[in-house]
């Protein structure tokens, strides 16, 4: 992995509150280069276009998600503490990066082929394949009842995914700060998990 110097450190650090708050056709170079405290010909010099900051700091926000989850789904436990720490690694994940979720939506609308082909072939994707195999083997135990494996999953991502996307919406509705938000995100991730073992309840 190549090392960056402080400058390319502070480059991207600004280019990551730039994107996340303002997207790719959002955000200006400029924004950028007055973020990091440097000049708009040194961020030139660095790197030539917002479309190569923008993979930078899209994929490293990516790789971060990714490599809980991947490391979560390839761990030797019991499939109900799988989807415990999937739903909690998910949830820190997005905490840590709340902005993530509409930075990914938004390039689904505008780019929705070459972000699926990336998400697909990117070297820690799950695999997403042998945890539906888990889980309807559970099934087949009598462990969980029986239901669609892929109707599941999509339900446990869409639960710890929604809260960041309305965050705004939620934050006004419940008259509540990011701090208070913050800690119903952490009682969340019990919340979700215990609301789906009951579901899954024989």
């Amino acid at each position: 992995m190549q090392t960056l110097n402080t400058t390319e450190q502070q480059i991207i650090e600004a280019a990551r509150k730039i994107f996340m708050h303002r997207g790719l056709a959002g955000a200006r170079m400029q924004d950028i280069a007055d973020e990091a405290g440097i000049n708009k010909a040194m961020l030139h010099y660095y790197y030539r276009s917002k479309e190569k900051l923008f993979e930078i700091v899209f994929w490293e926000a990516i790789d971060q998600l990714l490599v809980r989850v991947n490391a979560v789904l390839a761990e030797k436990m019991p499939v109900q503490d799988k989807i415990g720490a999937a739903v909690s690694h998910y949830i820190t994940t997005l905490s840590d990066n709340p902005y993530l979720p509409l930075f990914v939506l938004n390039e689904i609308q505008q780019n929705p082929e070459r972000i699926v082909q990336r998400f697909l072939h990117a070297p820690l994707f799950p695999n997403v394949q042998v945890f539906i195999k888990e889980i309807a083997a559970a099934m087949e135990q009598g462990v969980f009842r029986k239901v669609n494996p892929g109707q599941l999953m999509i339900s446990i991502i869409s639960m710890c995914i929604f809260p960041f996307v309305a965050k705004p919406l939620l934050q006004a509705a419940f008259t509540v700060n990011d701090v208070q938000f913050g800690m119903m995100m952490e009682e969340r991730k019990k919340f979700v998990t215990d609301f789906v073992m009951h579901a899954l309840r024989p």
